[in-house]
């Protein structure tokens, strides 16, 4: 099972914010979740796009890809909180207030589902020939005693 991840670091927004998107999207097909970004009304949701399709780019760089985008999958993604940058913003009578502009490390982990492993189904000839020569093969079972009645104890 191939799995690849992509990380986007210093990303100017919080990581509580691009939190909220990216708990959209995890454990979702990778196509599935491209197309909920595309239409997700929030500004890091492009900033996860991307982050996005470097990790699917990443897996398709693997040894042991199969080479089906398909069956690709969000197995996890998260937001670490990167540093804050600290910038004053004036205030009345000659104060300041400390504006922190915070940034943000998105980390999206994609998987390849594993394949359906198909049964292979009992009907076909050779197994019918081998079960009909095993049953005629068989002893009869030997024959038990009767059960003896309840009369019979007393």
């Amino acid at each position: 099972m191939i799995e690849a991840r992509a990380t986007a670091r210093y990303v100017r927004t919080s990581a509580q914010k691009a939190g909220l998107v990216l708990d959209l999207i995890r454990g979702k097909d990778v196509n599935q979740a491209l197309a909920t970004l595309r239409f997700t009304r929030k500004g890091v949701a492009a900033d996860v796009g991307k982050v996005l399709m470097s990790a699917v780019a990443n897996a398709q760089q693997k040894e042991g890809f199969s080479g089906d985008v398909d069956r690709l999958f969000v197995s996890a993604c998260y937001a670490n909180q990167g540093p804050s940058a600290k910038r004053v913003r004036p205030a009345p009578m000659g104060r300041a207030f400390r504006v922190l502009k915070r940034t943000a490390h998105l980390t999206v982990h994609v998987s390849e589902r594993a394949q359906p492993v198909a049964a292979i189904p009992a009907g076909d000839e050779a197994s019918k020939r081998r079960t009909r020569g095993a049953a005629s093969a068989k002893k009869p079972a030997a024959k038990r005693p009767a059960a003896k009645s309840a009369k019979a104890k007393d």
